[in-house]
């Protein structure tokens, strides 16, 4: 709430400010062109001879070795302000924070402090070393500051994941009449993005256009960019599509905003239009490109981008590596397969051992996941959160209970308990192994509880046959203000269904429909009112049900539905059941079995023995079944 005031405040003062900056806008394009010509001019201008005949400083980071600059001192080096200006920029570059200290120390007994150069990039160097509040401080001590110093500590608050401090300094920066540069709209931009307004974005998109921007392939991306995060892809590409010169940056940022709302056709699209027209592909192109695979469906995109990350020789790369790993788990890939893309590593941190943890939990090896969280501890690789998550879901994977408690006591020692994600995976595992009276321990010890740590504990009542409880525990939830997202809706239809609450269940059914903040039911709902139906007897009804959707009906509302008529012995509803399945999935052997069974029941063997005969005829073989202890 707090943030939204703050949002709304910064529309007002934009707009105001806007005017402003405006109003001076055609005087000030000639003073900022003198001034960005300055420093420049008098940079080339130096000798430096003796400074470049020195051992070593072909390298950068030579700058922050304090030995060399008190030689550097020695020399007479560091009264030259260009010099000084230099290091400390390197000092930002690395993030050397005791050199720059030093040598603020140095500029003030120089007296080089109203240099505007050397004042802004000591400001850089504090915002890149993680020192914003120090930033900040000497900020208020420039008497003169130029486009250079506000875009400075506007991105040193961005970094720090301070938007609203960062939009306030935009707007004092328009206050002043400070000319803007494209790097102060794009960090505008990136302001927008973390608050995740895009009204406040298409403002500052306005006031880009007004100072000639349009064309500005910085503010262009950064437009790409703060639209896809604001989940308005449309308006994404319609930036992309007008931008007359394009660069590796563009194309990237406009297939990440296509990952992140994980649409992987039109991301694979752009990207072959992208190598249609000669631009080259970086590994955060590829690293983009990956993210948007997210589904067994995109397996054989993923594929297919892996073989040309080998060919360009990304493979090697920590990021790219890691992220293959990521994706390929989570397109349900083979155990052999994902095995093949994990010994593709090279580089053994905590952010690799998460995602190969995290990867096997998500194709249900939850044996594998721990035997890598055992390895990862042994090679002393601190864990994190992450870590914590996709072991604890391992553990449910494979009801370990006991190796769940001990996991607990290392969570509780590593000073982790209090994270809400850990929390809410601990309820998750526990309700998994069925102990529910730990789970709804873990569950009431935590300060708050958002919609995953409702939907553990529901998920856990209702899937160990304790239906009443998980709709009691909805009706509980509706009362706290924590709002129910369709996978909530899911638990407890199903617990409606097992309980035979049919007129709960319908309740529920509208509620959710008539509610406009969510998605529209996908087949998973509507296939647990088949089951509702099914499951209380009410198989007319059912089959009036999967005729009247909204939606294509799917092969689960079927078989839901020829499994309530075996329980129920109606014949006619399953003949016409299966006669749709069938054409559905006609490789499935399941249909066949059941509804010889049911026809078999009812006396009718000679139509019993023709279903086995068609099953025959067209090779449908029953699975052996198998047990899983």
């Amino acid at each position: 709430m707090i943030l939204r005031s703050h949002t709304c405040h910064f529309r007002y003062t934009l707009a105001n400010s806007a005017k402003v900056a405006n109003h001076r806008f055609s005087g000030a394009v000639t003073t900022h062109n003198d001034h960005i010509q300055g420093p420049v001019n008098s940079f080339h201008s130096c000798d430096f001879q003796d400074f470049t005949t020195h051992p070593g400083n072909n390298q950068l980071n030579c700058f922050t070795d304090l030995n060399l600059l008190a030689e550097f001192h020695q020399h007479g080096f560091l009264h030259r302000p260009h010099i000084v200006n230099r290091i400390i920029s390197t000092c930002s570059k690395f993030g050397s924070y005791s050199v720059g200290i030093q040598m603020h120390t140095h500029v003030i007994k120089m007296g080089f402090g109203s240099n505007i150069y050397i004042s802004s990039a000591l400001v850089d160097m504090y915002c890149k070393c993680g020192t914003v509040v120090s930033a900040h401080h000497l900020f208020d001590e420039i008497p003169e500051r130029n486009a250079v110093t506000w875009n400075s500590l506007i991105s040193g608050y961005l970094e720090t994941l301070c938007p609203g401090t960062a939009m306030y300094l935009f707007t004092e920066m328009l206050r002043f009449g400070i000319f803007l540069t494209p790097y102060s709209i794009s960090a505008a931009l990136v302001g927008c993005a973390q608050l995740e307004d895009c009204w406040l974005g298409a403002q500052v998109h306005a006031l880009g256009l007004k100072f000639g921007f349009e064309f500005n392939v910085v503010v262009g991306t950064g437009l790409i960019d703060m639209y896809a995060k604001c989940l308005d892809i449309e308006a994404s590409r319609s930036v992309f599509d007008r931008m007359v010169c394009k660069n590796v940056l563009s194309w990237t940022s406009m297939i990440t905003g296509y990952a992140q709302n994980k649409l992987s056709l039109e991301a694979m699209t752009l990207f072959r239009d992208m190598l249609r027209v000669g631009i080259e592909a970086n590994y955060v192109t590829y690293n983009s490109l990956l993210r948007s695979f997210c589904c067994p469906d995109d397996l054989d995109h993923c594929r297919e981008i892996h073989c040309r990350i080998v060919q360009e020789g990304f493979e090697s790369n920590i990021f790219v590596s890691v992220t293959l790993v990521t994706v390929y788990s989570e397109c349900s890939c083979s155990l052999e397969e994902f095995y093949r893309v994990c010994s593709t590593i090279t580089l053994w941190d905590q952010i690799s051992w998460n995602a190969v943890i995290a990867g096997f939990s998500n194709l249900g090896s939850g044996e594998e996941a721990l035997t890598c969280f055992s390895k990862m501890r042994q090679a002393g690789i601190s864990v994190d959160i992450f870590t914590y998550a996709s072991v604890l879901k391992s553990i449910g994977i494979i009801s370990a209970l006991e190796v769940g408690k001990q996991i607990h006591s290392l969570v509780t020692k590593g000073g982790h308990a209090s994270n809400i994600c850990v929390r809410n995976g601990l309820v998750s595992m526990f309700a998994r192994c069925g102990n529910l009276s730990y789970a709804k321990k873990v569950f009431t010890l935590m300060d708050e509880h958002d919609v995953i740590s409702w939907n553990s504990l529901l998920s856990g009542y209702s899937h160990h046959g304790y239906a009443e409880e998980a709709i009691r525990m909805f009706e509980e939830m509706m009362t706290t203000g924590v709002k129910p997202n369709l996978t909530t809706f899911l638990i407890v239809l199903s617990a409606c269904s097992h309980c035979g609450r049919v007129d709960k269940g319908l309740e529920y059914f509208q509620l959710m429909k008539d509610d406009d903040s969510l998605p529209p039911p996908n087949l998973e709902h509507y296939a647990s009112i088949v089951d509702l139906y099914g499951r209380a007897g009410h198989l007319q009804e059912a089959e009036a049900f999967i005729d009247n959707m909204p939606i294509q009906p799917g092969p689960s509302m079927f078989k839901s539905l020829l499994g309530a008529c075996q329980v129920h012995g109606d014949k006619e509803i399953a003949v016409r059941s299966a006669r749709r399945l069938v054409e559905l999935c006609p490789s499935d052997p399941a249909t066949y079995v059941v509804l010889s069974n049911i026809l078999a029941c009812e006396g009718s063997w000679n139509d019993a023995a023709g279903i086995r005969k068609i099953m025959c005829d067209r090779q449908v073989r029953k699975n052996p079944g198998y047990s899983w202890i």
